[in-house]
């Protein structure tokens, strides 16, 4: 399990997602230089990270799970 919990992710996926500001989070610097560039892969690559975040299939750098909502 990461050290990282969903609920910042997610927030920061919906509001700032264009700019892959979750991405930077969960410390995926690379992709979220890509988002950031790309905005977000034209909102299409922030919309399916979205979901997986709600799905709790959203993973770290090192691809451990996210910790649950609770």
């Amino acid at each position: 399990m990461s050290n990282k919990k969903i609920l910042p992710a997610f927030l920061l996926c919906f509001f700032l997602g264009a700019f892959g500001a979750h991405r930077f989070y969960v410390g995926k610097i690379g992709t979220g230089i890509l988002q950031l560039l790309t905005a977000g892969g034209l909102g299409i690559w922030a919309i399916i990270d979205l979901v997986m975040l709600a799905a709790g299939k959203f993973t770290d750098k090192q691809g451990n799970k996210l910790v649950q909502w609770r």
